[in-house]
């Protein structure tokens, strides 16, 4: 049975998507154009086998005696010769560590795996410094070429930007990729016995689905982590410190920082709310068949996660018996719900890592709010009119809000009296909040202010309707429309006579004489006077 395919550490398992494994690859260099290749692209290219060419059939598929695990000898130092070859002519004598992975819970590789990974000597039982970006020498590179041939647990790529790659395949295929033509190492390689051959691409390069842009664990990350912990939404910080396997981390604001420390570099960041206390409802709640990862945190406070059957449940049970808290997640990516997730960037901010994280519907509306500013214009489709009178828009599948003092520079009773639910409308941004994830808008900031031309009317004399008596006057509509604009009379600007009382001289709906006394767009006030509209002429 061929093995699946992994590319990125997903996969298929008798219809699980798999979220922790091994990635398995191609066997056969014809695999190499269905291989969606990243950006490193050298010019030179060679597939090195123990495989002769001319024992394949005609589909491509080898036919001849040589075992496909290794021999733990002389044809696995013939390898490792050969690649050192290639990497003396091209001039390299360190390697960077790309996207590294270790066993998971599923492993298919011919030989079994082994304890460390086939890592140990060359990095801690921790395995800190085996990361992505992590810089190797020449002979540790060599080790971890040795390790993939075994199919020992571990798995990178071993790259020099834009000058050197080497990638090791399934069944012991061997890709290396110059930009220079090492014909010296071509010579080299045959001698060994080996069997070189000139590709376009190697089938292992990086090849990810550029779906959205990847959230970076950048300042505005962690101020939006501060304040969902504030929030008690958010309580657990798993860190993919390689790209199939977790460290989990439980976080409060005090010790958040000193996590953020610890990470490992370049490492996949998924926020998570708290675990449940009530750890036998999560036992009860597993599923019937099919793998499950199950988090518990024990009474030291240490957070172990792994991945179950429903035959290993009862030996789950013993080995959690008495966790203080647990999660059982699903590994199908669409039924997982992190809070929002990220990748950790370089110490010049740059993010270099080319791995990519599951985006939540959090990060979906990171990428967009990255891209809005204040007082850009909007176009969105009324969704909500809320009972606290907020008008919630949909802007390309976020939603905004308009608050009802910026739905109208008038007064208005209602938001149904300006907007309607399926109504588009366009508006403009007031600010956009990455940390609440609130980008609130202003319909009125695309119409012109009434008072602003009202100001020239300063010292004119009309006619209005007084709307309401309060105890230091009343307030008079003076334009002729519902929600015209309004302006006040105080108290002493209504009779000659001192007045104790507003009703004593007018009542609610009287027209009423008044002269614009002053107009303050910026404090909304209007002052009137009935006195001097009289004195001036008035009847």
């Amino acid at each position: 049975m061929t093995p699946p395919i992994f590319v990125g550490g997903m996969g298929v398992v008798g219809g699980w998507t798999i979220a922790r494994t091994l990635p398995t690859t191609a066997p056969v260099a014809e695999r190499a154009s269905s291989i969606i290749t990243g950006s490193y692209v050298p010019s030179f290219v060679y597939q090195i086998t123990k495989y002769d060419p001319a024992d394949r059939d005609e589909h491509g598929n080898y036919t001849g005696v040589e075992d496909s695990t290794s021999d733990h000898g002389p044809v696995e130092s013939a390898y490792l010769e050969a690649v050192a070859a290639f990497a003396a002519a091209t001039g390299i004598d360190h390697l960077a560590v790309r996207e590294p992975q270790i066993a998971g819970f599923a492993h298919f590789g011919l030989e079994p795996a082994i304890e460390g990974h086939g890592l140990d000597g060359l990095f801690p039982p921790d395995l800190t410094g085996f990361y992505d970006g992590a810089e190797v020498s020449l002979s540790v590179g060599l080790e971890l070429v040795r390790a993939m041939l075994r199919d020992n647990g571990a798995w990178c790529r071993l790259e020099v930007e834009d000058a050197f790659s080497v990638h090791v395949g399934w069944d012991q295929y061997v890709y290396v990729s110059s930009c220079k033509p090492c014909e010296s190492a071509l010579a080299r390689t045959r001698a060994l016995g080996l069997f070189p051959e000139r590709l376009q691409a190697s089938p292992y390069d990086a090849g990810f689905d550029e779906v959205g842009a990847q959230r970076p664990a950048d300042e505005d990350f962690w101020a939006r982590l501060r304040w969902s912990l504030a929030m008690r939404q958010a309580a657990i910080l798993e860190e993919g410190y390689v790209d199939n396997a977790s460290r989990w981390h439980r976080l409060t604001e005090n010790t958040l920082e000193t996590v953020r420390t610890r990470l490992t570099p370049r490492a996949k960041l998924t926020v998570w709310p708290d675990l449940s206390d009530d750890v036998d409802a999560v036992l009860a709640t597993l599923p019937d068949e099919g793998p499950v990862e199950f988090v518990w945190e024990d009474g030291a406070g240490a957070i172990t996660s792994t991945i179950a059957h429903e035959t290993e449940y009862q030996a789950l049970a013993a080995q959690v018996a008495g966790a203080r808290a647990a999660a059982a997640l699903p590994l199908d990516v669409e039924a997982r719900h992190p809070l929002f997730t990220a990748v950790v960037p370089d110490s010049d901010g740059v993010l270099r890592a080319r791995w990519r994280t599951e985006q939540t519907p959090s990060d979906r509306h990171w990428a967009l709010l990255k891209t809005l500013r204040r007082g850009q214009i909007v176009t969105g489709m009324v969704t909500e009119i809320a009972s606290s009178g907020v008008t919630f828009v949909n802007i390309g599948g976020f939603t905004a809000m308009i608050n009802i003092p910026e739905l109208s520079w008038r007064r208005i009773d209602h938001p149904s009296d300006i907007v309607t639910v399926g109504q588009e409308i366009s508006a403009e941004i007031l600010d956009v909040d990455l940390v609440r994830e609130r980008v609130p808008l202003s319909l009125k900031a695309l119409q012109k202010d009434p008072m602003q031309q009202l100001v020239q009317q300063v010292g004119r004399i009309v006619t209005g309707v007084v709307t309401e008596l309060v105890p230091f006057g009343a307030f008079v509509r003076i334009e002729d429309r519902d929600e015209g604009l309004e302006g006040l009379v105080h108290i002493t600007e209504l009779s000659e006579e001192p007045v104790a009382d507003p009703g004593d001289v007018i009542q609610v709906g009287d027209p009423l004489l008044v002269k614009i006394l002053d107009v303050d767009p910026t404090r909304r006030r209007i002052a009137l006077s009935h006195l001097q509209a009289l004195a001036h002429g008035g009847p």
